[in-house]
């Protein structure tokens, strides 16, 4: 199933070809005309709610819902509309949203997970020797780790970035990312595979003029700022494997990464057994799966430890990252 959430009041959507259909109205159609539910609107907001959130947590149950209504719009309606509402819309009309599960829906970032990334980060801007291969092993000896995307705001396809006014160095990360569909802690790799829902698209934009100063704690302000990350277009529940999906990443149509998620250096299910341990995790949190070799910051020349400018985005770039299944994620980066 492909999902999306689209228009002003940003409902959830399913995409079948070229078209959205509402799915909790579809599912109050479905009810109303073949069950003969006498509250049809609220049952639909119980089985299949329109806010894409609720209808992570609302279980298998949702999305069985959600289809039986779209597929009667399509297939079996006299109509479509339901209580004066639109069901159905051309995929190419309807803006789309970044689809995070709610606002209070969590972002957790694996680090340094494609071993070509970080040995070429390394070969890059410390002269290292080492091999993608010896990266690997090294990175799978030195364990799990990463960071929390704290913001308020997710950027979704076609919404513009703001350039950061503290850098001058703003890299794009695209990545693969993985959406929770139940509450849990304290997982097993089998548990956490399990409790994967879907899959979507993220950009982590980073700041590469530092990390800040150098302490075991710090605000990571690097990986946090407005408009530090996008996702989208959709999500794509139930239809593929999260440790197979091809990632491409192009700037001004120039392609700089394609890589595939079963180069990670630890998979999704890895990650969030790890990250579960003492640490209730809910549905609709978010962990993306760290990103490929491409990125500005591990390509480009590095002179007295700082790398040249050249690689990195400029206001007016156009960045997209897309996968065939999910579709293309495209920003433009905008002068603050």
């Amino acid at each position: 199933m492909k999902l999306v959430v689209f228009g002003p009041a940003r409902r959830l959507g399913i995409v079948i070809g070229d078209q959205v259909v509402d799915a909790n109205r579809a599912c109050a159609k479905y009810l109303q005309e073949r069950q003969n539910e006498p509250q049809p609107a609220a049952m639909a907001g119980a089985l299949a709610p329109a806010e894409l959130g609720e209808f992570v947590a609302a279980g298998p149950r949702a999305l069985e819902s959600a289809q039986k209504g779209a597929d009667y719009v399509l297939k079996e309606a006299g109509d479509q509309t339901f209580a004066g509402h639109r069901l159905v819309w051309p995929l190419a009309e309807v803006k789309l949203h970044a689809p995070r599960p709610g606002a209070a829906a969590r972002i957790c970032c694996a680090g340094g997970n494609y071993a070509k990334h970080s040995a070429a980060r390394q070969r890059n801007a410390e002269g290292a020797t080492i091999t993608d291969d010896e990266m690997f092993q090294q990175s799978r000896k030195q364990g799990c780790w990463g960071f929390w995307k704290v913001t308020n705001e997710v950027a979704g396809t076609g919404d513009d970035v703001t350039y950061p006014g503290r850098t001058e160095r703003f890299d794009y990360e695209g990545e693969l990312a993985v959406i929770v569909g139940k509450r849990g802690k304290d997982w097993s790799e089998a548990q956490a595979r399990e409790a994967i829902w879907g899959v979507t698209l993220l950009n982590d934009w980073s700041i590469r003029d530092g990390m800040g100063a150098s302490r075991p704690m710090s605000f990571n302000l690097a990986k946090n700022f407005d408009g530090c990350t996008s996702m989208g277009p959709s999500i794509i529940v139930g239809e593929l494997d999260p440790q197979n999906i091809q990632v491409k990443t192009t700037v001004n149509a120039q392609p700089r990464q394609d890589y595939n998620t079963s180069e990670m250096v630890f998979s999704f299910a890895e990650y969030l057994s790890f990250v579960s341990t003492d640490f209730t995790l809910l549905p609709g949190d978010v962990l993306s799966g760290g990103t490929g070799a491409g990125t500005a910051m591990d390509q480009s020349k590095y002179v007295d430890r700082k790398a040249l400018p050249d690689l990195f985005l400029k206001p007016g770039d156009v960045v997209e990252v897309s996968s065939p299944a999910i579709g293309a994620l495209r920003n433009r980066v905008v002068a603050k």
